[in-house]
């Protein structure tokens, strides 16, 4: 692997060659040497180079390279003609110049023979040692030394600096980073390479890793040309403690060919380089605004970032929202010290929220001397590491007065504050917050986006589940039928139940196996286990009277492990259905708002984790049942794939719409009810559920003819 190279003296150049320069005023030679001659602080000599020319702007120009005076330069910035390039090459490695930064266009992204020619670069850099940035570049610009070896007209003015190294492999999307990070901290280097014939993308990830004044690195990348280099350098910049946030552009059919004709790059797949991204530590982000807020955002943050999210503003409704935005985010919420509840009773009328999401009310909006205290207790309190501050609209001198506050407040605490700024009215609040470097967010949920991506969020333990179905459908006013009653009530309203019977000793489970006739499968029945296969309380495949003896006992040991108070009612015993079924599921919930919903997707095992749903208010319609049936993003594993056949589409429609049936029948006694996993044979042999759980409300008459709990 070529190792990376020392660009101390492309960085920090004393002497520079402009080769293309010109008077002719506008042109892109001439605004390339006027930002190095009179918008840098170069600390030697610009030399002009064209043949056209003796003189431009009062000094010399000189006809070639090998023309030039005996000096060491540094760099030579190329702006010729790409036929006119390989030579004027040679000349730099004649003179002993190291790095060559060619600007011109019409090389690899113009066809065969810029191809031709870009390789005969290459080939002159490996036999030389000579390093070539670009072609087809809009140059390098160092913002904290003030050095624009760029043909840009923005350069004079984008010199907003600070700790962010950027590269990029595109000039035009670059200057919009460059732009975008005009207050607070900026970037103080700024690499935009194009072809990277030889200098590429893994040399300035690695130089600034080594920088001790770049504290984050900003990536946009078209294409990987070496995926080894890219690697080592991003484990170069975790090992410097350097985070590194990438936005690779290619993650669909059409953005993989516009980078492909852009940088003639090889883009690669998504899934492999966002993969590589995350196993090397960089953090991938979806867009150029993310791009721009998580690097801001990582010159920001402290070691008590990732303690907790506070949400803190002076709007109920925009509280709610942002809570529900964070909730969906996963991100973790403070909880308060007593303390800083104390610290806010005090401040604050007895009417706002108190709790996190804090809700102060727009009381506070006459006090931005409270509102201040508010936040200082707020980020005093340990469990606060970042808090949301939503300003969501433009009150004039009011919310001028609230983003003083933040402000304030933000210049004294090691805890991140963030505001959005929701109103498009950018008043003279926003233009505070931008120019104090808080740099505000216009969306909720762009912010909490960033947010997700750039915090190492400190995250609480999993609490436990509860310890039976049956104490949580208590506690509710819900009462659970086993899966023997669930199952008798839907055979009764004409669902296809599996043949079974409930026994109470092991030898009635051997005569009722060879009774249905081997296989069968075995279940537990009890009210208080809802998840019988995690109480080991499921044997499935039995083939024998004898095997049938041993099941029974093996499940009561293994239920009466896991869970020592559930009632056993007896062992299920059921003909097995042939393998070869897809397994879905089949529910219906009680929604506050919309009442009963049915719910479709995947079943067995793994419904929580692959959660591949849709879902229909009851009573459904043929046409809701069908059109369920497509709504999953898996739906073509019930066409077949791989040569199976497709499942029996009619039958699990049939099946569906007996649900419904069956729940708005008793939606007044209905809570909840869960068909999981449904058996769904290829066409022709049906849908059947293998197993049943029905909740039914406390005290509702069911009309069912159910024994009282």
């Amino acid at each position: 692997m070529k190792p990376f190279a020392d660009l101390s003296r492309f960085i920090n150049p004393r002497n520079v060659a402009v080769v293309g320069a010109s008077a002719r005023e506008s042109s892109q030679g001439r605004r390339l040497y006027d930002n190095l001659v009179l918008h840098s602080s170069v600390p030697g000599e610009v030399y002009a180079v064209n043949p056209a020319y003796q003189e431009i702007g009062g000094r010399p120009c000189w006809p070639s390279i090998s023309a030039l005076p005996d000096a060491e330069i540094d760099v030579a910035l190329i702006m010729i003609n790409a036929s006119l390039v390989l030579d004027a090459l040679r000349q730099c490695v004649a003179r002993g110049i190291p790095f060559a930064v060619v600007m011109t266009s019409g090389f690899s992204e113009a066809g065969e023979e810029g191809q031709r020619l870009e390789r005969e670069i290459a080939e002159l850099c490996q036999a030389t040692g000579l390093h070539v940035y670009g072609p087809n570049c809009p140059g390098f610009v160092n913002v904290r030394d003030r050095l624009g070896m760029t043909f840009s007209p923005a350069f004079k003015d984008d010199l907003n600096t600070g700790s962010i190294g950027l590269a990029t492999q595109g000039g035009g999307l670059g200057r919009n980073l460059l732009q975008g990070l005009s207050f607070g901290q900026g970037v103080g280097l700024w690499f935009s390479a194009g072809n990277e014939v030889d200098l590429e993308i893994p040399d300035f990830i690695a130089h600034m890793a080594n920088d001790p004044k770049i504290s984050v690195i900003a990536l946009l990348m078209e294409g990987v040309k070496h995926g080894r280099r890219l690697t080592a350098a991003l484990e170069l910049a975790r090992a410097r403690n350097k985070p590194v946030v990438v936005l690779k552009v290619g993650r669909s059919e059409a953005g993989v060919r516009a980078a492909q004709s852009h940088t003639a790059s090889v883009a690669g797949t998504a899934a492999v380089n966002s993969a590589v991204f995350r196993q090397f530590g960089a953090i991938e982000v979806d867009d150029l605004d993310q791009l721009l807020a998580v690097s801001r955002l990582l010159t920001r943050i402290t070691p008590k970032s990732g303690n907790g999210l506070c949400i803190y503003t002076f709007s109920g409704g925009t509280a709610a929202l942002a809570a529900d935005i964070a909730g969906a985010a996963s991100l973790p919420m403070a909880v308060f010290a007593p303390e800083t509840k104390a610290a806010l009773r005090k401040l604050l009328p007895d009417f706002a929220a108190m709790d996190n999401p804090v809700d102060t009310t727009a009381d506070i909006l006459r006090n931005p001397e409270a509102s201040a205290a508010c936040l200082r207790a707020i980020c005093a309190d340990p469990a606060v590491g970042t808090v949301l501050f939503p300003v969501p609209m433009d009150y004039g001198s009011i919310t001028d007065g609230i983003a003083q506050a933040i402000a304030t407040v933000a210049a004294e605490t090691d805890t991140l504050i963030v505001p959005v700024w929701m109103s498009r009215r950018l008043g003279g609040g926003f233009q505070l917050l931008e120019t104090a470097g808080l740099l505000p967010f216009l969306s909720l949920s762009d912010a909490i986006a960033a947010l997700s991506k750039a915090i190492p969020w400190k995250r609480p333990a999993p609490q436990s589940a509860p310890a039976s179905h049956q104490s949580a459908g208590a506690a509710s006013g819900v009462r659970m039928l086993s899966e023997a009653a669930a199952k008798s009530l839907l055979r009764e309203a004409g669902l296809p139940i599996p043949e079974g019977r409930v026994v109470a000793s092991a030898e009635q489970a051997a005569q009722e196996a060879e009774r249905l006739g081997l296989p069968v499968v075995m279940k537990v029945v009890s009210a208080q286990i809802a998840h019988k296969t995690e109480a080991g309380g499921v044997k499935l495949g039995i083939a024998s009277a004898g095997a049938a003896r041993e099941a029974y006992a093996a499940i009561h040991e293994s239920v009466a492990r896991h869970s020592p108070g559930a009632v056993i009612d007896g062992i299920l015993v059921e003909r097995m259905l042939p393998p070869g079924g897809r397994e879905v599921l089949v529910g219906v919930h009680r929604d506050a708002a919309f009442g009963l919903v049915l719910t479709f997707g995947l079943g067995g095992i793994f419904v929580e984790t692959i959660r591949d749903v849709a879902h229909r208010m009851v009573p459904l319609s043929r046409d809701d049942a069908r059109a369920l049936l497509r709504e999953i993003r898996h739906a073509d594993v019930l066409d077949g794939v791989r040569g199976q056949a497709p499942a029996d589409l009619a039958a699990l429609e049939d099946l569906i719409l007996r649900v419904s049936d069956f729940a708005w029948s008793h939606r007044d006694a209905l809570q909840e009810m869960e068909l999981n996993p449904v058996w769904v044979g290829a066409e022709g042999q049906g849908a059947v559920p293998l197993d049943a759980l029905i909740g039914l409300r406390l005290g509702a008459d069911t009309g069912l003819g159910l024994p009282k709990p």
